[in-house]
């Protein structure tokens, strides 16, 4: 399904399981991610509850057209999906880039939120981070998605995953390419997570409950910048994933969904 965001663009949205629940759950994509990316999650919530899966502007099935995207931005068209579903409270769960537009909503729409899951996800960048950060950008550049992908895999999955990958990785770099063949797009996207400066002292406006998930073995943000992320949302929980990287919705499901469901 297709909403029009308040700039006019389509945003693809999905919405399954119990259609009849009174309790919505609203996950959020990582940076090169799409509503496919949560297929292994879904099952784990789809008899209790109605999800909601978003493609942000320059993802998925979402237009990829305009400028570059703020996260208030980005925050703002989920809003649009919301209303335009006529949905008022949700549990919202974002991983890595989606956790920080579950940031900015929790800060601008506090109303609309019951609980707030943050996974793989951080407030500040650090000098490693950066350098992360311009190694993808220039991969990007001068090779595309398929070398930005090569160079990102070894950060956002463990060894583990490596030793014994669920989906093989030749398989899955098929279909993420497949999903982000438009460069342009991509750098729109890492764009606002460029630009971002150091959310910390806007997490302490949160006061919805929260929940903060992180992989143990996660090169691309270690446990210590989750652990900003919790000193500055009062109240909020972190349980960590032993042996799991960044992608956890891929690489450790089980896991991030009990803790996801223990703490709802």
């Amino acid at each position: 399904m297709l909403c029009k965001t308040s700039d006019n663009l389509n945003i693809h949205y999905e919405i399954q399981g119990n259609l009849e629940s009174k309790k919505t759950i609203v996950f959020l994509n990582g940076l090169s991610q799409s509503t496919l990316s949560w297929i292994i999650t879904t099952p784990h919530f789809k008899n209790d509850f109605k999800i909601v899966l978003i493609d942000f502007i320059f993802q998925g099935q979402s237009d990829r057209e305009g400028e570059a995207r703020s996260f208030n931005q980005h925050a703002k068209d989920v809003e649009c999906v919301l209303k335009e579903i006529k949905c008022d409270k949700i549990i919202l769960a974002g991983l890595s880039y989606g956790s920080l537009v579950a940031q900015h909503f929790a800060v601008l729409y506090p109303q609309y939120l019951e609980k707030l899951i943050l996974i793989s996800t951080f407030a500040h960048k650090t000098p490693y981070y950066d350098a992360i950060e311009l190694a993808w950008w220039r991969a990007l550049e001068l090779g595309g998605y398929p070398l930005m992908l090569d160079i990102m895999l070894p950060s956002v999955l463990s060894e583990e995953y490596f030793k014994n990958p669920l989906i093989p990785i030749d398989l899955m770099k098929q279909a993420r390419q497949e999903v982000n063949g438009e460069k342009q797009a991509l750098f729109n996207l890492m764009q606002a997570t460029k630009d971002r400066p150091d959310f910390r002292e806007q997490l302490q406006k949160i006061s919805t409950p929260t929940l903060v998930v992180q992989g143990e073995k996660d090169l691309l943000l270690p446990v210590h910048l989750a652990l900003e992320v919790c000193k500055n949302i009062k109240g909020s929980i972190l349980k960590i994933i032993p042996a799991a990287g960044h992608t956890l919705n891929l690489e450790a499901v089980p896991q991030m969904c009990k803790e996801i469901k223990d703490f709802i």
